[in-house]
């Protein structure tokens, strides 16, 4: 194998390192921003828990729509591009979301629509550049960028939560955020490192956009990541709706107890580096899959707010390097990163796609608290593929930080 030409500084590395956190704190921040006010939004507008499955379901098909275009879009435009194109497209759609709450459901589907799009592309690209960034550090890091995403969306979710207990109404809170992202993500990712820079290797399997469908082991790592994305995002949808209409808190506290799911959720993924150094992908996320089950069944059978709360905790850091190891074990061969990361995303995304609905569905039968044991069912297949996550064995080099 053969290093690259032109390997960029080490000065330049670090800035790509902290544009690539910017990246990930941004998105989570706005995405906590959106999340935050859906309890709102469904007592305003009046929807049952199936309508606002549907209305959910919008969001998560458009960023399914642009998932397995990321990879392409990356490889054309290069990752800042598309993170810089899709954060004004989000910016658009959460202002679409802010004012068509003034309309009614189809208007607030229809900017969500946009907003799960480019949350898809922006998605992908941040991570391919992330792992670029992993590479030329040495050392692994992309569990700490989602982190990073984390501490986002708790500070979105703190924000949310102010916003409803100083009663700011729901389309002057997202027309704030949406104007703030777009005049500094685009500022803010302007250190991330050409694509280009990525090694060539002049011996490595031809590349292509779409090869990662072909691969056994990338569409297990992309199911495993489905399970864990379903634990993730019905804890992002429904745990403040579940506290709210389950133990019957006021929104403001149910949106807390969002906030201590994304805390939890960033403690995890902040020591993740640490534990997987140490123990292994395959150990530690065997352990962490019990340590979801145990928080799911606190927070659904819990009785008591209080219990809900540890539950969610649990929950939180139970399900916090699901998506990230994912990401990194589709990585593993540079040559394929920007493909598999873009199949994994794909299918993991799906459930985004299937999550709301069906959880809606579920919970307009059973109570959506009751609901919540979806998620059980889906990790216990992760137990099953978890196995695809570990590195591949073949001999890879080992770059000194």
């Amino acid at each position: 194998m053969t290093a690259p030409l032109l390997a960029p500084a080490p000065a330049a590395v670090r800035a790509a390192s902290q544009a690539t956190y910017a990246a990930f704190i941004a998105a989570g921040f706005v995405f906590a921003s959106w999340a935050s006010r859906i309890p709102t939004i469904k007592h305003g507008l009046h929807l049952s828990p199936s309508g606002l499955g549907r209305v959910l379901l919008v969001l998560a098909v458009g960023a399914v729509l642009s998932l397995p275009l990321a990879g392409p879009l990356v490889g054309h435009f290069g990752s800042r591009r598309v993170v810089t194109g899709m954060s004004l497209l989000l910016a658009v759609g959460l202002a679409g979301v802010g004012l068509g709450y003034l309309s009614g459901a189809v208007a607030v589907a229809a900017g969500g629509f946009f907003l799960g799009m480019a949350n898809g592309a922006w998605d992908v690209a941040m991570n391919v550049q992330g792992a670029l960034v992993e590479r030329h550090l040495g050392f692994s890091i992309m569990s700490r960028y989602h982190a990073g995403f984390s501490v986002g969306t708790v500070g979105g979710a703190l924000l949310g939560s102010a916003m409803i207990a100083l009663d700011v109404p729901v389309t002057a809170h997202l027309l704030g955020v949406a104007a703030l992202t777009a005049v500094t993500v685009p500022w803010l990712v302007r250190g991330f490192l050409p694509d280009a820079a990525e090694p060539h290797h002049g011996d490595g399997p031809a590349v292509g956009h779409f090869a990662g469908w072909k691969e056994p082991r990338t569409l297990f790592i992309g199911l495993f990541v489905l399970a864990f994305a379903f634990g993730e995002g019905t804890g992002n949808d429904w745990v403040a709706v579940a506290l709210n209409d389950g133990y019957d808190v006021p929104a403001a506290i149910g949106t807390l107890g969002f906030a201590a799911f994304l805390a939890a959720m960033t403690t995890g993924r902040w020591v993740g580096p640490h534990l997987l150094d140490r123990y292994g992908r395959v150990p530690v996320l065997r352990l962490l899959t019990v340590v979801a089950l145990a928080g799911l069944l606190l927070f659904v059978f819990g009785h008591w707010p209080a219990v809900a709360f540890l539950g969610a905790l649990l929950w939180g850091f139970g399900v916090a390097l699901g998506f990230p190891v994912g990401m990194s074990a589709g990585a593993d061969e540079p040559a394929l990163a920007a493909s598999r990361v873009s199949v994994i995303s794909s299918i993991g995304y799906c459930a985004f796609l299937g999550g709301p609905p069906l959880i809606g569905f579920l919970g307009q039968q059973f109570t959506v608290v009751r609901a919540m044991l979806a998620v059980a069912v889906l990790l216990g297949v992760a137990m099953l593929v978890v196995g695809n996550v570990r590195p591949p064995s073949a001999d890879r080099p080992i770059v000194d930080a």
